[in-house]
């Protein structure tokens, strides 16, 4: 089996989350500890986490005559291109036998959407995945502190997903976000230290095209 991933997509990055007494977290950067090849691997036997943002989403909200059926709240929704990325997303998840638990999503439409096409069964949302309803703006401390300790909640046997949005993943992991793209997925890992390594990036259109 002959994988190919180019080097943009598989950063050199490990993320260490260490809880402090006050309940926060230290954030440096090591070196990766799954290949390409392995973290499929591993990702098939579970427990991971994977934070995700949201597809591709254009920054205008629909009118009534363009909103989708569902959108009733009027609110910002994917685009054909992230339509598209999050349902064959979702295809290759089921194709390479992926086991996915729990989901976690941003109570946002575009979020949501993600999810649904995605396929990703019984999604739950969390205000702490969200915006505040101030789109690129809003993200608090402890929306923060939140993410950063769901990343070390690792599920047996499955993996969890989370979908958010660049500013959540910014503020949680600052030293990772530089050039997160839209449907682009962090893996967190257990470093058996206690706490949270990540163990690779995939962008949304690299999905279909890993395989064992």
């Amino acid at each position: 089996m002959e994988l190919i991933v180019q080097s943009r997509q598989w950063r050199t990055s490990v993320l260490l989350l260490v809880a402090s007494m006050a309940g926060q977290h230290v954030v440096s950067a090591q070196t990766p500890t799954l290949s390409a090849d392995a973290l499929i691997g591993a990702l098939r036997q579970g427990g991971y986490v994977i934070v995700m943002r949201h597809a591709s989403s254009p920054r205008d909200v629909p009118t009534k005559q363009t909103a989708n059926p569902h959108n009733l709240k009027l609110e910002r929704q994917l685009d054909e291109s992230g339509r598209a990325s999050a349902t064959s997303m979702g295809v290759a998840l089921r194709k390479l036998k992926i086991p996915i638990g729990a989901v976690l999503t941003s109570p946002t439409y575009r979020a949501v959407e993600t999810a649904r096409l995605a396929r990703l069964e019984n999604p739950k949302t969390y205000d702490e995945l969200g915006d505040g309803g101030q789109s690129m703006q809003g993200v608090t401390e402890a929306q923060a502190a939140w993410l950063q300790k769901r990343v070390s909640d690792f599920p047996s046997g499955t993996n969890t997903v989370l979908v958010t949005h660049m500013p959540n993943i910014a503020r949680a992991f600052p030293s990772l976000a530089s050039g997160v793209s839209d449907g682009e997925a962090l893996v967190f890992g257990a470093d058996g230290k206690g706490g949270a390594t990540l163990v690779g990036r995939i962008r949304i259109e690299e999905w279909p095209r890993l395989r064992l």
